[in-house]
């Protein structure tokens, strides 16, 4: 969720994607225009499964087994990734979808846990907030044309953990003594989570600054063709 994708942090449209590969003469590969493959393909599975989700939570009232599903679908957003990168599968679309999946999945994990009451307000706001915060900063540098910036260990580190603890939160939301000793955890887990979130989103004004004079400085003086 909170993915990726450290999702986290680039001018482009994905956080854990490679800059633009070119071809040997100097022009951009022509399979960034693909659509259909296989990276792709497991990010809309994705995408598909977070209806899928709201249902099983609301719908059919499984709140296990909605937490289960919730986790798969956050353990698993490195493969789409890795998938594009180890197989030479990097298209434009897949830059963008990716983020966008992960903001989506984020967002809706979020947003139903605190309809269902496993995670207290102020929590869920505080993530949202960073999630909010990060967002609109990528969109401010892109319009601006600031250079790529690479995500933060600290970053992936606090999204790891915090979506590892909203579904951890929402299964351990009952009377039962096992989900109050999976709650202590869930605590223990998301503070680490959201702390560590928003010290990355601090880290990332002054690399933020010199992404900025970098991609101003190449707009000022472009390498020329071969």
């Amino acid at each position: 969720m909170v993915s990726g994708s450290e999702a986290d942090v680039t001018t482009t449209a994905a956080a854990d994607v490679p800059s633009t590969p070119a071809s040997a003469s100097g022009e951009p590969d022509p399979g960034l225009d693909r659509i259909i493959t296989v990276p792709n393909a497991v990010t809309m599975i994705r995408l598909a499964c977070i209806p899928l989700y709201v249902w099983i939570l609301f719908g059919a009232d499984r709140q296990t087994a909605a937490a289960l599903l919730l986790a798969v679908l956050g353990a698993t957003d490195w493969v789409d990734g890795y998938i594009a990168r180890r197989f030479h599968q990097v298209s434009t679309f897949g830059k963008v979808l990716d983020p966008v999946a992960d903001r989506v999945l984020v967002v809706t994990a979020v947003v139903t846990i605190m309809i269902q009451g496993a995670v207290p307000i102020w929590f869920g706001v505080a993530t949202l907030a960073r999630e909010v915060v990060v967002s609109a900063a990528v969109l401010f540098l892109a319009s601006l044309g600031a250079a790529r910036i690479d995500v933060l260990w600290v970053g992936k580190a606090g999204t790891f953990a915090l979506m590892s603890a909203y579904p951890l939160f929402l299964v351990s939301h009952g009377t039962a003594t096992w989900q109050s000793v999976l709650l202590v955890v869930a605590w223990v887990v998301g503070l680490v989570g959201l702390t560590l979130a928003w010290i990355a989103a601090a880290s990332y004004v002054p690399v933020a600054r010199k992404a900025l004079a970098d991609g101003r400085h190449h707009e000022a003086n472009p390498t020329p063709k071969a």
